[in-house]
């Protein structure tokens, strides 16, 4: 969950750099971030959110690919490997800082979907947070997950603490017309304290579980606890994250976002992700690959390897 601060805090952005960057190997992930989200707004005024954009379908990149094309067989392909020649940034993630290992992780897994949850503790209180390492793992049975890391000073956080404690959630997604709001819930509030007044946003009971869904949202899915997977540090010992496996129960989709197939169409949704630091994105053009077939396909494959050499991973390189 990353907090965006107000233009204001170039002060402490000063205090931490006369600090010096050292410091962050001794701080949380939030710390680190905060020094992200200063430096963003601190830059020149960012031009107006494009509200008239609409997301197209275009061909796929090269159109013309055939089996066994190199990259470098197309212009882009050949530019793209030029950057090559640059080299490999390697990090060794045993000896590495756990701030910056996180830092570069969520810039190149991206992007990510992001699960906007509520949930309500065993005390009562409502609790709403968005969560970017997110995703479905099945969809029979329908199974989604979860990861929520250890708070700033160990131990769990609120939704992962809620949801053990009452085995339900709900999984909203986040659309372009309410990011801001969902992104408030960042907050680093008390435990005691919930984001729903702060956030503008509307309460919607839930049909089977306790944990209310967000109105607001196109696509929300209420959830059962299926598993929760405490995750060890295998060199400390001590829990660093949460990974909650939900049993989704049922879902809520606004029919103005399906298409004529009954289901969701992205540029009707406008989900956003998020990027690395504290950049969300919108979803833009798209294009259709469709997947190969054996049956369509492997006559032709076949014919095809009889022509080339076929060999083996080279000398120095690994097999996947």
């Amino acid at each position: 969950m990353t907090p965006i601060l107000p233009r204001t805090c170039t002060t402490s952005l000063n205090l931490v750099l006369r600090r010096g960057l050292s410091r962050l190997s001794t701080t949380p992930p939030r710390s680190y971030r905060r020094l992200y989200s200063t430096r963003m707004s601190s830059a020149e005024p960012l031009p107006a959110f494009d509200r008239e954009a609409k997301p197209k379908y275009t061909e796929t990149p090269n159109p013309g690919f055939v089996y066994g094309r190199k990259v470098e067989d197309t212009s882009d392909g050949k530019k793209w490997l030029e950057g090559q020649k640059e080299g490999w940034k390697t990090i060794e993630t045993a000896s590495e800082d756990p701030g910056k290992l996180y830092a570069m992780m969520i810039s190149g897994i991206v992007p990510r979907p992001i699960a906007f949850v509520s949930s309500v503790s065993s005390d009562g209180v409502e609790n709403l947070a968005p969560f970017s390492w997110f995703n479905q793992i099945t969809h029979n049975p329908p199974l989604i997950s979860v990861s929520c890391s250890a708070g700033p000073k160990g131990g769990l956080k609120d939704t992962a603490s809620n949801i053990k404690a009452t085995k339900n959630f709900t999984v909203n997604i986040i659309s372009e017309p309410f990011v801001e709001n969902a992104n408030f819930t960042s907050l680093d509030a008390p435990a005691d304290v919930s984001e729903w007044p702060v956030s503008g946003l509307t309460k919607e009971p839930s049909t089977h579980v306790k944990a209310p869904r967000v109105r607001e949202s196109a696509f929300s899915m209420e959830c059962e606890l299926f598993q929760a997977v405490d995750i060890i540090h295998p060199s400390t010992g001590q829990q660093t994250a949460t990974l909650v496996l939900g049993l989704v129960k049922c879902i809520h989709v606004r029919h103005d976002v399906l298409n004529e197939r009954g289901v969701v169409d992205y540029a009707k949704l406008k989900p956003v992700g998020r990027m690395g630091d504290i950049t969300y994105a919108r979803v833009g053009d798209a294009f259709r690959l469709p997947r190969p077939e054996w049956k369509l396909e492997g006559e032709k494959i076949q014919e095809f390897l009889k022509s080339v050499d076929v060999k083996g991973p080279s000398e120095g390189s690994s097999a996947l």
